[in-house]
């Protein structure tokens, strides 16, 4: 779960109920779900809360730089509210997406793109596809079973 001061959330804009449990959802998981995620999860809660509501507050979050978009997966958008720099491992098997943290190898890099270029960057947005973990031992025991890795 990330800190987030709460308090200082509804600066720039009208208190808003329904943005704070979007966020504070959003804040307590390390899942990046999509809007439709965050929606079922709220619903009980929140029974007035729609989809539109949702997605509306969403951009606001990532407007304010209190939420990210992280990655596209299957046709969704997924959110993250640990906006520090970090990368993404996105599973091409489930649609996972897993926080990379790696940052002693990321500053020379922004350091060598000054070097190299005179340019000086102020972002990342860096993603690995692969088959995180679960989807690899799930495939070991179903190749396994079929035999067909000995042939």
């Amino acid at each position: 779960m990330f800190v987030i001061n709460f308090d200082n959330v509804e600066q720039k804009r009208k208190n808003s109920k329904k943005r704070t449990a979007i966020l504070h959802a959003l804040s307590s998981t390390r899942e990046h779900p999509t809007a439709e995620m965050l929606y079922a999860a709220l619903k009980p809660e929140i029974p007035e809360l729609s989809l539109g509501t949702v997605y509306r507050n969403l951009s606001v979050l990532v407007a304010d730089g209190l939420v990210s978009r992280v990655a596209h997966v299957a046709g969704q958008e997924r959110y993250d509210a640990h906006t520090e720099p970090h990368a993404h491992f996105v599973c091409n098997n489930c649609g996972r997406v897993i926080d990379v943290d790696f940052p002693e190898m990321i500053k020379p890099l922004f350091n060598q793109i000054s070097d190299n270029t005179g340019c000086v960057a102020e972002s990342y947005v860096l993603s690995f596809n692969g088959v995180c973990n679960v989807c690899k031992n799930k495939l070991n025991i179903i190749f396994l079973n079929c035999n067909c890795m000995g042939q």
